[in-house]
């Protein structure tokens, strides 16, 4: 198969490794996995040839909502997103594998939702797509947004949570890191919110209360939300997992065959042993 990863810059994409890890050896499919990166400014002048290059391909930032008008259908979280992450060429038919690489990360990690208090930091792409997995699972979410405009109309389409433009300085079963602050030009920094009262500071006053912290980083290993939740004594899951399950879904989607959650858990396993 010719599949490739579509960005404005995924020169150090992860996507390669993982797809051809699941496909050459656990699915038995030769396989060829590229990285294009494209200016956003020229997307439209290079979507076309997208799809008589390959039989399928992951898109990512920025282009999740561009490559919609190419597509003659989406399926499952695709329709509710409105966001694309896997297409089948064949077809033109547009899935997003992110939700549920999002889930089974907290479930194969032992992570229960289920009546949980959950505090999501972001309500971007990611966030809101996390926001309504967590409802779906059964969670008692809050979303803190600085964008107040934003954070209505996710709550206007999704409902089911409590938006909040100041936090609750209270203890959260969970807290979510969807903010993006942490890699790239922010690594090292602490995301920060405004509580109620209408202070502004970290989010250190939350992770020393919550139970649990994740972070959808993965580069760094570590990011600092991450690293002081560790400093409390906390247990922490990065992004790294998610990454690679809904890769595994993707591929699952274009080879046609059905997901197993337990199936998905041994292959991050091996693949992490032999990548550490």
């Amino acid at each position: 198969m010719r599949l490739a990863v579509i960005g404005k810059d995924v020169s150090k994409s992860d996507s390669p490794a993982i797809h051809e890890f699941l496909m050459r050896r656990h699915f038995s499919v030769a396989c060829t996995y590229e990285k294009v990166s494209i200016p956003p400014e020229e997307f439209a002048l290079h979507a076309e040839e997208l799809f008589s290059r390959y039989d399928g391909f992951n898109v990512t930032i920025p282009f999740k909502g561009e490559i919609i008008p190419y597509l003659k259908g989406l399926e499952g979280d695709a329709k509710t997103f409105g966001a694309v992450n896997t297409v089948v060429t064949k077809t033109r038919t547009g899935y997003n594998t992110d939700g549920y690489g999002f889930m089974l990360m907290l479930q194969n990690a032992g992570v229960s939702v289920k009546g949980k208090s959950v505090l999501v930091l972001g309500a971007g792409g990611a966030g809101r797509s996390c926001i309504k997995k967590l409802l779906d699972g059964g969670a008692n979410v809050f979303a803190f947004e600085r964008d107040g405009v934003r954070l209505q109309s996710v709550y206007r389409e999704f409902g089911g949570f409590t938006p909040c433009e100041e936090v609750p300085e209270q203890p959260f079963d969970v807290i979510l890191n969807c903010t993006g602050v942490g890699m790239h030009n922010t690594e090292g920094v602490l995301p920060s919110v405004r509580y109620i009262g209408g202070e502004t500071d970290t989010a250190e006053r939350l992770l020393a209360r919550c139970a649990f912290a994740a972070d959808l980083i993965y580069t760094p290993a570590e990011s600092e939300f991450l690293r002081v939740a560790r400093s409390y004594g906390k247990p922490t899951l990065n992004g790294a997992a998610m990454l690679f399950y809904q890769a595994y879904m993707a591929d699952c989607i274009y080879l046609s065959r059905p997901s197993d959650a337990e199936e998905a858990g041994r292959l991050w396993k091996e693949y992490r042993e032999e990548t550490r």
